[in-house]
């Protein structure tokens, strides 16, 4: 029998823990799994722990907040210390739903190795407008970035095997992206199903400002395209200099066929090094790719 670790962070979620665990083990009870839940406490300030272990958990705690990507190394590294081999993530403020967690089980053994619960084709409750569309736009440039359709590239709500858990992550915004890109360039097999995502009560406390988080979180992505794509990051960046530089020269020449007068030196010399600059920054992403 498969040994299954539940994991879930949480920050300052003595209101919703102790409900969202028991719902955990009354599901998975009933489906006689080999089971362990796993709590990650970052740093909470309230009485997540205490409550977390009430009802059942074990709880690893930081000293201090170090964010959700650290959190979820912690998890990764306990899981494994747990001898899981399936581990399933999930979040502390019960917007998933407990009955879900044995269909994404089911598909980790019928042997995919990293299955995704999508919100969009599952059913959202609540999110603001805003929050989806931006989901959707980082759904859509991973799946450029790997050339792998993912619907729900953000979602919390994942199962996957103890080798994707292996996978190390050097984000500190962006792991639930990278966790993805990352199996899919290892050649894992990815699924995803339908999942129900519930109005959360109250604010998040994990993500504490969505607006610096999805700043990072682009800068992040950037960083990523550049590690499994430098062939086209730096392709992109190394055209439009090099399409400025040549802009330039041929405002020098027209100016040279219709007045006769030659062009500004200053701006010679800009169109000159902004095509070096651009054939550079090409080359460089060339040599990049052929390394990666």
């Amino acid at each position: 029998m498969e040994k299954i670790v539940v994991t879930i962070p949480a920050y300052n979620e003595e209101k919703s823990i102790g409900y969202v665990v028991r719902d955990i083990k009354e599901v998975l009870s009933g489906k006689k799994y080999s089971y362990t839940i796993l709590v990650v406490d970052d740093g909470s300030k309230d009485k997540t722990k205490e409550i977390a272990e009430k009802n059942g958990a074990i709880v690893v705690s930081h000293n201090r907040n170090l964010g959700l990507a650290q959190a979820f190394r912690t998890e990764m590294k306990e899981c494994l210390k747990l001898n899981a081999d399936i581990i399933v993530h999930t979040d502390a403020d019960g917007q998933y739903l407990a009955e879900d967690i044995p269909r994404l089980i089911e598909q980790v053994k019928g042997g995919y190795d990293l299955v995704l619960g999508n919100r969009f084709i599952g059913g959202i409750e609540s999110m603001p407008v805003l929050k989806q569309l931006g989901n959707l736009a980082f759904s859509n440039t991973i799946s450029k970035i790997v050339r792998y359709r993912v619907g729900d590239c953000q979602t919390g709500f994942r199962a996957f095997t103890s080798e994707v858990a292996k996978i190390e992550i050097g984000s500190d915004h962006t792991y639930t992206q990278e966790q993805i890109i990352r199996a899919v360039n290892l050649g894992f097999k990815i699924k995803e199903i339908p999942t129900y995502f519930r109005k959360r009560n109250g604010e998040s406390r994990l993500m504490k400002n969505p607006f610096e988080y999805a700043f990072k979180a682009w800068i992040n992505i950037l960083r990523i395209y550049r590690d499994y794509r430098p062939l086209k990051f730096f392709g992109s960046i190394g055209l439009f200099f090099f399409l400025l530089g040549v802009f330039i020269g041929i405002i020098l020449v027209l100016n040279f066929i219709f007045t006769g007068r030659v062009g500004h030196l200053p701006l010679t010399i800009l169109s000159i090094m902004l095509v070096i600059i651009g054939v550079q920054i090409g080359l460089f992403g060339f040599l990049a790719d052929m390394k990666k």
